[in-house]
């Protein structure tokens, strides 16, 4: 068999990896994704370029490296990466290898005080990845040598962008420029256009799910959930007052008309966003900003959760709070923060059964990818019809460049 003809193979093989067609029908005719993509380690990897590397999806926050000189080596998609904050208050994110062997430059979160020094063989790097040093390249003690050409040496670095302290990446270097892939949500969210505050040590909270990471996305898209999942939370905000956001192409979720602020003991309130329109007096919005980046938004606090997969069938959700004012400016609403972080922790604990007994279910080989409500259901279409429309035309110009 001829290389051209083994390769158009591979290209035939990876186009039919999954039947797909039945998530683009409209939501009444719809099925949902096939079991593989929530089990197949070959569809993860198909999902992790398409949808992941070749888009903006969210990496960590800010808040994970607040100072000047801070590091912090991230494992994303199983890809190492590297952040760091410049001395400029600039953040940067890099591929974490040496670029002489490929050695991991830094394994733990640290404070650099001057370069960042390979512990392999000591090259050393700026904190905006330019190269400054190759000790003994040439021979012991000669740092230079006239094939290496530190100018064309620096690390791998990753477009990037920051927007709410999330610090979002584009692998791939190809998608839109930022505000136009997120361009419909920061229009709806313009009011919040505002300085926002970790809440802190107490607002970060992680936990890892037993499941495939589109299984969080759906589950946090609707609200059909609430009455059987949230008993607590259905009692003040019940499905009925609810809607859908399903309107949009590369977010979905659901909002609520009966947001309640929360009172302390002694009657403090959270610091409010200032200006805001009518509508968020009892106004909240939850959305995930495709592929990976949950979101929440209120009058008195804004939250985001991170998915990052360890497997096609292990997420680990990194969910931080924030405020329009900085709690460490009130200290003596320390607990009304605790309390609300400790809410909303109490709310995505209670999803953990369901996310995982969902995950289980995509074992049988009978399940059919489910039907949706045309009700309840249409923002978890909407992110099945992102995922597929763009597998699919990535499939299909992969069939078209292999000539078959």
């Amino acid at each position: 068999m001829s290389n051209s003809t083994t390769h158009a193979v591979a290209f035939i093989k990876k186009a039919s990896l999954t039947n797909i067609d039945d998530v683009l029908k409209p939501i009444e005719e719809a099925r949902g994704l096939p079991n593989e993509h929530y089990t197949s380690n070959e569809v993860y990897e198909e999902e992790k370029q398409q949808l992941i590397f070749n888009n903006w999806a969210g990496l960590d926050v800010g808040n994970s490296i607040p100072n000047a000189g801070d590091a912090k080596p991230v494992d994303f998609f199983g890809m190492p990466l590297l952040i760091i904050r410049d001395r400029d208050g600039s953040i940067g994110v890099f591929q974490n290898t040496c670029r002489h062997r490929g050695m991991i430059l830094v394994k733990e979160p640290t404070k650099i005080r001057g370069v960042i020094s390979c512990p392999y063989h000591g090259w050393c790097y700026g904190t905006k990845g330019d190269l400054r040093a190759t000790p003994h390249v040439g021979g012991v003690g000669e740092n230079t040598h006239e094939s290496i050409k530190n100018e064309d040496l620096g690390l791998f670095a990753i477009r990037s962008h920051v927007w709410k302290d999330i610090i979002f990446v584009n692998v791939s270097g190809d998608a839109p420029e930022f505000e136009e892939y997120a361009g419909d949500l920061l229009e709806r969210w313009k009011e919040f256009d505002q300085p926002i505050y970790h809440g802190g040590d107490t607002s970060s909270f992680t936990m890892e799910l037993k499941c495939n990471w589109k299984l969080a996305v759906e589950n946090y898209s609707e609200s059909y959930h609430l009455p059987f999942i949230h008993p607590d939370l259905n009692s003040y905000s019940r499905i009925e007052d609810h809607y859908n956001i399903d309107e949009a192409e590369g977010y979905s979720g659901q909002g609520t008309t009966v947001y309640q602020r929360l009172k302390s003991d002694d009657g403090k309130t959270l610091p409010e966003f200032s200006d805001l329109s009518s509508k968020w007096d009892e106004g909240a919005e939850y959305v995930t900003l495709f592929p990976n980046v949950i979101l929440g938004i209120h009058r008195d606090h804004f939250f985001t959760m991170l998915l990052q997969p360890l497997g096609p069938q292990v997420t680990v959700e990194y969910t931080h709070l924030y405020y329009p004012s900085d709690p460490k400016d009130m200290p003596e609403n320390d607990t009304i923060f605790e309390r609300n972080a400790g809410l909303w922790k109490q709310v995505f604990s209670e999803d953990i059964q369901v996310v995982e007994g969902m995950q289980e279910s995509r074992h049988g080989q009978f399940f059919d990818g489910g039907k949706f409500s045309p009700a309840h259901d249409g923002p978890t279409h909407r992110f099945h019809t992102w995922v597929a429309k763009t597998l699919k035309a990535s499939r299909e110009q992969e069939v078209a460049v292999a000539g078959v």
